[in-house]
């Protein structure tokens, strides 16, 4: 049976003779390709793929890849959660395991494995020597991974590798964690923690006289003192444990995140909760296509700009577009001053073709651009999206009204030298300069409120309209929101169902 053609196709078809042509240089790819691979995460697809052949270099590829797909488990949770003794991996670990519903893998879980030979050799090692060599332990860690619940909802690794071979070995066997967490806390504050540590024998939950005793009666009197919790104990463990660390940490450059332990225990968890919730950056080949939507006064301008310096993107201006026709007296530019001649707002089918027109040009196919200013209400949106504009990142800037108001209504202008002042931030130095400033009609009060007041009226249907899009508090030093901004650029777009 004919599949059916994507509906990209025939575009690409028509243009290849002159765009696919070896000679010409930039070729001129449909817009559609590079947001279908992106949207669908086809170039991580792809490596992913690759990887797995490459580490496993099966007989058969083709079966081989088939199986891997149906199993659609490249995003379950694949997590090394790494700290010294009392740093509280164990409890980051068991609530991550609860909210993500994965599983946890501790040396004490894999030993006690009723159904395993390798677990039942384990045990008789940690009788005997109170450890387990590090060929065993990794043997279980390789047979459990193979069970389907961790096929399905991934793994968490409390506390391996613990060192620098284990980790060398546990990455030749193809068991690759996605992101690995170091807590990392004073070792005065260890030891101090330590000694307070109590574990429920029944759930092995783990409880602190001073900071973490639990309510119920019944789980206090079941409480045990676990062995090897003295000071002299935990320091010597600590000294074990920053000699192997310091070794297995280059071993995962990429995906490495390190959180202050010496804070309350849940704002740990929500630290390392987003930090395994995010996707790393991608390899992918990409041009972005930046959307800043937000208030009058919520410094998309400023934010465009910064954007442009760093990446070298195309800062498109709906409102400096607009003054940029009318100077340079073309035609559409002429049109647009019969519109703004008599205070009529310039309909959208005018500022659409102004904007194509720009959008086409081979800087913005190119570079990529940064768009504010438009769309302003749903109906642009949809329009620009029908013309094929489709942004890949959108952020919407939030301002409270107040902040506003303090930021516009307070701007001036000395109209002998064109210095811009601030009355708050930036007032005048001189009383003569500040009795001659003037206030851009812009910057009134009543024309602020309104334009505030039309862009939340028509905010929420943007918002459905671009239901993937960031939300980040504009009201917060700029350089900060471009760091938010900038890691919502750089980092791959959230794949759908997680």
């Amino acid at each position: 049976m004919t599949q059916p053609a994507a509906p990209w196709l025939p575009v690409a078809r028509q243009r290849a003779p002159r765009d696919m042509d070896a000679t010409s240089a930039p070729h001129l790819i449909p817009p559609e390709m590079p947001q279908y691979g992106e949207e669908k995460h086809v170039f991580e697809l792809m490596q992913t793929m690759l990887e797995q052949l490459l580490i496993y270099q099966p007989e058969d590829p083709i079966s081989f890849l088939i199986k891997h797909l149906q199993r659609d488990n490249d995003n379950v949770p694949k997590i090394v959660i790494l700290g010294p003794p009392a740093s509280g991996k164990t409890t980051i670990a068991m609530w991550l395991c609860k909210h993500l519903s994965s599983n946890l893998l501790t040396s004490d879980n894999l030993i006690e494995r009723k159904s395993s030979s390798v677990a039942e050799e384990a045990r008789k090692h940690y009788q005997k020597s109170k450890s387990v060599p590090s060929p065993l332990l990794i043997k279980l860690i390789q047979q459990r991974l193979t069970d389907e619940d961790c096929v399905k909802k991934g793994w968490i690794l409390d506390g391996i590798p613990e060192t620098r071979e284990q980790a060398l070995v546990i990455q030749t066997l193809g068991i690759a964690p996605r992101h690995v967490i170091v807590l990392s806390a004073p070792d005065t504050v260890l030891i101090e923690r330590n000694l307070g540590k109590r574990i429920d024998p029944q759930t092995r939950e783990i409880y602190h006289t001073t900071f973490d005793w639990p309510p119920e009666l019944e789980v206090q009197n079941r409480l045990i003192e676990p062995e090897g919790i003295s000071e002299l104990e935990t320091a010597q463990k600590l000294l074990v444990y920053h000699r192997n660390i310091i070794r297995i940490l280059p071993s995962y450059p990429k995906i490495l995140k390190t959180i202050n332990a010496d804070q309350p225990c849940v704002d740990v968890f929500y630290q390392a909760l987003t930090f395994v919730q995010s996707g790393h950056r991608s390899n992918a080949p990409f041009t972005p296509r930046v959307l800043l939507l937000g208030p009058m006064g919520s410094g998309k301008r400023l934010q465009a700009g910064l954007l442009a310096q760093k990446y070298g993107l195309v800062n498109v201006c709906c409102g400096q577009l607009l003054k940029e026709a009318v100077a340079d007296k073309s035609k559409i530019g002429e049109l647009i001053w019969s519109f703004l001649e008599k205070k009529v707002t310039v309909p959208d089918s005018v500022i659409m073709k102004m904007l194509a027109e720009r959008l086409d040009r081979q800087d913005c196919v190119q570079k990529g651009w940064v768009l504010h200013g438009f769309p302003r209400d749903l109906d642009q949106a949809q329009k620009l999206d029908s013309l094929g504009y489709i942004p890949n990142r959108v952020f919407f800037l939030n301002v409270p009204f107040d902040s506003i108001m303090e930021r516009l209504t307070l701007r001036r202008v000395d109209p002998v030298t064109g210095e811009r002042y601030h009355l708050m931030y930036k007032p005048p130095p001189t009383m003569e300069i500040q009795a001659r400033l003037l206030q851009h009609p812009k910057d009134s009060e009543e024309r602020v409120k309104f334009k505030v007041d039309l862009y939340y009226r028509n905010s929420a249907e943007l918002g459905h309209f671009y239901r993937w899009a960031t939300t980040i508090n504009g009201d917060q030093d700029p350089y900060t929101v471009f760091e938010y901004i900038e890691s919502g650029i750089i980092n791959p777009l959230p794949k759908k169902g997680l």
